[in-house]
């Protein structure tokens, strides 16, 4: 089966750290996935980040009910983390995030390598549908993260 693979990359005026610590803290997926997916971090807080950490989720695809199981593969704060499937709708999803710190802020770098189940039938699913909701899912990533860390540090205002 072929492997969908999605790319992402953006900067925020926010120093690595910063940036590397939004991302660190698990229930901040809530706030940057769309709502039509009824995301919930399911684990209790706190969540201790590093290899191995484990992490459940609840969330709905086409309104159908999936609990979903990462561990974090690799860590190295303030450079990148990865996640993995452990269960959930995929047979194998990978997400690496990657943090550069460049002038005028931080690139993050988002990569997901994934496959979906069923065999041919899978393989078209994810044509027609799946390699689309996953774009949608980190094209609206983009716009909460710019939201939420697009501002200058002095302008944190709601309105602002």
């Amino acid at each position: 089966m072929a492997e969908g693979i999605v790319h992402r990359e953006q900067l925020v005026p926010l120093p690595v750290d910063e940036t590397f610590a939004f991302f660190a803290d698990a229930f901040n997926l809530e706030a940057i996935t769309p709502s039509w997916l009824c995301f919930r971090v399911l684990t209790p807080a706190p969540i201790v980040m590093g290899v191995g950490a484990l992490i459940d989720y609840r969330l709905a695809l086409h309104r159908v009910p999936v609990r979903w199981r990462t561990r974090i593969a690799a860590w190295e704060p303030g450079k990148r983390f990865v996640d993995v499937q452990l269960s959930g709708p995929f047979t194998a999803w990978e997400h690496t995030h990657t943090f550069t710190p460049t002038e005028g802020g931080t690139l993050i770098r988002d990569v997901v390598r994934y496959r979906v189940p069923f065999g041919p039938l899978g393989e078209i699913a994810r044509r027609i549908l799946v390699r689309r909701d996953v774009e949608r899912i980190f094209d609206h990533r983009v716009v909460a993260v710019e939201r939420l860390l697009g501002r200058a540090p002095n302008d944190r205002s709601p309105a602002g």
